[in-house]
This record gives structure tokens, sequence and C-alpha cells, in this order.
């Protein structure tokens, strides 16, 4: 996962587009990392995978009762 400091996501916006198409691209301030950038397809398939989770889950504790 590649890492841009704020200045260089604010000033390079294409470039961090084009990143995050290809993978999630961490964003620091002050030398700290405080967001991520992904594409939406990445994003989805994470909603998707905590769906399915939470349904697992849910079913879980439906079978112990």
């Amino acid at each position: 996962m590649q890492t841009l400091t704020a200045t260089d996501a604010k000033y390079g916006f294409g470039r961090l587009i084009d990143l995050a198409r290809a993978e999630p691209v961490t964003i620091a301030k002050h030398g700290r990392p405080v967001v991520v950038v992904m594409s939406v397809e990445e994003y989805e398939r994470l909603k998707e995978v905590e769906a399915r989770m939470k349904t697992e889950r849910l079913d879980q504790t439906t079978e112990r009762r």
C-alpha cells in the first residue's frame, strides 16, 4: 500500500485517483496515517464481506437458541 502526504494528495489528486484504482492508498497528515482512499470496486467488495460476516454471526446466534 502506498502512502502519500496530504499535500501530495491535494496537489496530485489525479495521480491519487490513478493509484487508488490499483490499490488502496494511505494519506498521512503530520507524519501519521489518517485516511485510506480506495476504488469503488474495493469498497463494494469490503462491504459485501462485512455483510456476509454479519449474516454468519446472526445465523450462529440463532442456532444457539
